[in-house]
């Protein structure tokens, strides 16, 4: 299995913090965000390659820090060849980027290089072994509704198969969303190249809600505490509260 973290964004609505420097090493505990992921992803025995998409505005901090990172797992820096937010590719954009620049023909797990989280990837990749080959996606059922809008909305059926997709909703139907985290059977990997082709290439819940009406995809909700640090709010809560 190989890992991709992405960490291509420019960050914008993290500004002046991240003008001129990646989001994911911006540090919470002492520590850059993107370490608390190698850790998770080091944890788990079948990932044999952690890959890090990145943009050429960024690639020099990324190659520093990766001099210095430890990690069980072997890391490999890729630049999307982007400069800034006018034209990045979008998490699914650079996803099928590195799929094809790395000719990735194995399972792939995708996680966001800003989301920390206290729960287990193992758990999350164990859960499934049942739904094998199906998608898999990281869920979180935030404490009010109404800030559900900020996120992709997910309903479930009784089997944890995702029956309802609905991105940036004005008045959220449930509290549950999806988190930037997803499992990619190799004989998936295909469909986001099909995907691609349509041009909808910016959010990856777009990908999702189209995704679901082509083949299963199955929710894994994660208890304890997640932080999607999108702008100064969550990233001074995560600062706060993430242990």
């Amino acid at each position: 299995m190989k890992a991709l973290i992405l960490a291509a964004g420019y960050a914008t609505r993290l500004y002046p913090l991240t003008r001129g420097y990646p989001k994911p090493l911006l540090e919470i505990k002492g520590r850059p965000i993107i370490n608390y992921i190698v850790d998770k992803l080091g944890a788990v025995a079948a990932i044999d390659e952690i890959y890090v998409v990145t943009n050429s505005k960024f690639i020099g901090f990324f190659r520093r820090w990766a001099e210095i990172i430890k990690s069980s797992k072997k890391i490999v820096l890729v630049d999307d060849q982007t400069k800034n937010n006018q034209d990045r590719l979008g998490s699914i954009g650079d996803i099928n980027f590195v799929i094809i620049k790395k000719k990735i023909k194995d399972d792939l797990l995708v996680i966001g290089g800003d989301n920390l989280f206290s729960g287990s990837l193992q758990g999350f990749l164990g859960s499934f072994k049942k739904n094998v080959p199906a998608v898999n996606i990281g869920l979180y059922r935030l404490k009010q509704r109404k800030d559900a809008s900020s996120y992709g909305v997910v309903k479930l059926d009784k089997h944890k198969k995702i029956i309802s997709f609905e991105e940036k909703p004005k008045y959220p139907q449930s509290s549950l969303v999806a988190m930037c985290l997803y499992f990619i059977p190799k004989d998936y990997l295909g469909l986001i190249k099909e995907y691609i082709q349509g041009k909808r290439i910016d959010a990856a819940g777009g990908y999702i809600a189209w995704l679901k009406d082509k083949t299963d995809v199955h929710g894994y909700i994660f208890n304890g505490s997640w932080f999607d640090i999108g702008d100064h709010k969550y990233l001074n809560a995560a600062k706060e509260k993430f242990a």
